[in-house]
């Protein structure tokens, strides 16, 4: 079952979220290349400030578990470590995905409700 990770995580001095993205590019790329990994991203939001929005896609709650107990998570942690951080306001989460289905359906129009259950 698809495991989706979301998230933020916010940084004392905004004008540094450039240079955390662009010197982790080494780690998301790592995560990226492990086996069971869909999607790693890791981008500025450009509407707060400081504030770094964590997208992860997992194809099994195991290949997350690997993931976990990777070097790549363990040197993601110690390259964040390097730099302050806000309080956490919001839990970064973990979701199992039960159903999926296009936004768009065959129409091309976007539905928010599914049609199967």
């Amino acid at each position: 079952m698809t495991v989706i990770i979301s998230g933020f995580i916010d940084f004392q001095s905004h004008e540094n979220v450039p240079e955390i993205l662009r010197s982790a590019r080494a780690l998301v790329e790592g995560a990226l290349a492990e086996e069971g990994c869909i999607a790693y991203s890791w981008t500025e939001d450009h509407l707060t400030p400081g504030r770094v929005m964590v997208y992860e896609e997992w194809t099994t709650s195991e290949a997350l578990s690997a993931h976990l107990a990777s070097h790549w998570y363990r040197d993601m942690g110690q390259h964040l470590a390097k730099f302050d951080r806000l309080p956490m306001v919001k839990a970064i989460k973990k979701y199992r995905v039960d159903l999926e289905e296009p936004v768009y359906d065959e129409t091309g129009v976007a539905r928010g409700a599914f049609s199967t259950s």
